[in-house]
């Protein structure tokens, strides 16, 4: 059987910014990733976002993660040679009806720390002529960032701290044991068992699975993850320098919108949309085209349709929402109440889980630290 201090289900970008905390020369440190490379789902399959902090619930985790997560990624990135833009955003209002929305989101924004600024017409339009808007909400924080990038300076800071990351390797059971746990891995159709003192379940989309098979009833903790999925169409070259900031529209009930999608090598996209599908899907349903360009048209009228194709899909790993559609936190839970000590449960990780990963690392790192 194989040993190690702590195993680190999951190689998305959470997962590797957790080992880059917890490593240290002292601990055996092993991240398990079930595809053959790391950062493969979620991770590489979003908007790169780095999320300014306007609409979580103040005194959320979600909110101040993304807040301190954000001043931390865009210093890592500095530090670290990772390539950024702070673009800021505009989130606009086409008609009356929806500036409601932003003087309650800017009530919000004001409330978390964050700074946003309410713009009439005229404004907003200097700022981005393309748009046509009733009035706008501009977040001045909010940016991109490499993702891979990201994940590389992470993994590289694990790796120079003793961590080993083993892909193609699935856990399909863990089991308790005096020392800690068994982790039951099939490490490419060869079954391997691994001694761990210290388990942490960042698996993204498959992080109640995971839960579950640790022993956790994950519908009575409320650990139930759906598959929401958000599916992207590239815009041609035609749109290029149009806009040179993100343009998101009042958001729909949960989801923030279909919005423009500015990529550090100058692409446009739009999206993502949500479609709660059965299963992971990372097809893009071409059909989708004009609605994708109905919804952006609304605020962007000289865009056409033909310039958009199918371009990415990714799947949110998100928390089953209850009946009344209530407000779901991160869950980042050490399971020692529930008999489980050592095991440390990431769940329903989504936007903004990228913005808040540093945040997320240094959250989990103390939790280690206090059992070492």
């Amino acid at each position: 059987m194989e040993r190690a201090d702590i195993v680190i289900i999951g190689a998305g970008v959470v997962g590797l910014a957790i080992a880059s905390e917890v490593s240290r020369a002292s601990r055996d440190v092993l991240i398990l990733e079930k595809n053959p490379q790391w950062g493969m789902e979620t991770s590489s399959r979003n908007s790169e976002v780095v999320h300014g902090g306007l609409y979580y619930r103040p005194g959320s985790l979600k909110a101040e993660a993304s807040r301190s997560g954000r001043e931390r990624i865009y210093a890592l990135a500095e530090e670290n040679g990772i390539p950024f833009k702070k673009t800021g955003k505009l989130i606009v209002a086409v008609n009356e009806g929806e500036t409601g929305y932003l003087e309650s989101l800017m009530k919000n924004a004001a409330d978390n720390n964050v700074v946003a600024i309410m713009l009439d017409e005229k404004e907003a339009r200097r700022m981005e002529p393309a748009v046509k808007c009733r009035a706008a909400l501009f977040s001045p924080e909010t940016g991109i960032i490499d993702t891979h990038e990201l994940m590389k300076y992470f993994l590289r800071k694990a790796r120079s701290l003793g961590a080993e990351l083993v892909t193609l390797a699935e856990v399909t059971g863990i089991e308790r044991s005096a020392g800690g746990y068994v982790v039951k891995v099939d490490n490419s159709g060869e079954e391997v068992e691994i001694s761990a003192r210290v388990v942490i379940n960042s698996a993204g989309n498959n992080a109640g699975k995971i839960a579950s098979m640790a022993g956790i009833d994950i519908g009575k903790c409320g650990y139930e993850q759906i598959y929401s999925k958000g599916e992207y169409f590239r815009v041609s070259d035609k749109f290029l320098n149009r806009t040179k900031r993100l343009v998101y529209p009042v958001p729909l009930e949960k989801s923030l919108g279909i919005h423009t999608v500015l990529d550090i090598r100058g692409g446009v996209r739009l999206g993502p949309d949500e479609t709660v599908v059965p299963k992971i899907d990372h097809t893009v349903d071409a059909n989708k085209r004009k609605a994708f360009y109905d919804s952006v048209k609304r605020f962007i009228p000289s865009i056409e349709e033909e310039w958009l194709s199918p371009d990415i899909a990714g799947i949110r790993p998100q928390l089953k929402y209850p009946n009344d559609g209530s407000f779901r936190d991160f869950i980042i839970s050490h399971e020692a109440p529930k008999g489980m000590e050592g095991f440390i449960d990431l769940i329903g990780i989504e936007s903004p889980g990228l913005t808040a990963s540093p945040v997320i690392a240094l959250r989990v790192a103390g939790i280690v630290d206090g059992l070492f």
